[in-house]
């Protein structure tokens, strides 16, 4: 079994990380450099980095936020928010960034996912689907949340795959920031059909519903945000955590370079 990622969120607007509730209810949770130094210090396997308003503000996304986080990590970066063409793409990973994250512009504009594999690799993708129960079944929201579509949000997952995307950042609205745990009947639905990796997020709240994501809902890695910056959890925790379950992680062997003693 391939080993399991453990990848804290940064949620960014106007330069500073904040955390919100089902996308609302936003407050501030500090300076995303500071963060990143800490989560990649910690051993964390990935980072992602979201400018969450670049879209619903029709902005560009803070480039030079974005180059200061990248010149103090040593970890996979994925950045996401505001990014509208190819040319963007090409922007951040110029900046620093491993992958681009890109939501509604794809749902928008399809082939963006074809053209960026295509000039990227479909390793440098994600696709992020922000989704909603409704009565219809499960939704797809672009713009930060705000918007919904008519999409089917497994249906889009599987066209997304087609297109070129290699990993899916699968956002459930109604879980996020609320600390309940992952959708995992959307994981499931989602995991059953695509080839690509998966990416939980939305509901973390304790180290079992990490276990859950990856074991019942099938996902290759799980996303958090709360559980990490306001201190009631590590990354080494949910590690060992994680390995003690049986679940294959990358453990942190050595300490960074910058922390050995002299």
């Amino acid at each position: 079994m391939l080993k399991k990622r453990i990848i804290p969120c940064l949620d960014i607007t106007e330069g500073r990380v904040v955390k919100g509730i089902n996308f609302i209810n936003i407050r501030d949770a500090g300076d995303p450099v500071e963060w990143a130094q800490k989560y990649d210090r910690d051993g964390a396997d990935e980072l992602v980095f979201l400018d969450i308003t670049a879209t619903s503000d029709n902005r560009d996304i803070l480039i030079e936020v974005v180059e200061k986080v990248s010149d103090e990590i040593f970890i996979p970066f994925t950045v996401g928010g505001g990014i509208r063409g190819v040319g963007d793409m090409q922007n951040i990973l110029k900046a620093g960034a491993d992958k681009v994250s890109i939501n509604t512009s794809a749902v928008k504009t399809p082939d963006l996912i074809r053209a960026g594999a295509a000039d990227y690799g479909s390793q440098c993708i994600v696709v992020a689907v922000d989704v909603k129960r409704e009565q219809e079944g499960f939704r797809v929201y672009v713009r930060g949340g705000r918007d919904k579509t008519d999409i089917d949000a497994i249906a889009w997952c599987c066209r997304a795959e087609e297109l070129g995307a290699g990993e899916l950042l699968v956002t459930s609205m109604d879980r996020d920031g609320t600390k309940n745990g992952y959708d995992l009947e959307l994981l499931k639905e989602i995991t059953s059909r695509v080839n690509i990796p998966v990416i939980a997020s939305g509901g973390c709240g304790t180290l079992e519903h990490l276990y859950e994501a990856v074991v019942e809902g099938g996902a290759s890695a799980v996303l958090a945000a709360s559980i990490y910056h306001y201190g009631e959890f590590t990354i080494p925790e949910t590690k060992e955590y994680l390995r003690g379950r049986g679940v294959p992680v990358r453990l942190q062997l050595f300490q960074k370079k910058d922390q050995r003693p002299s």
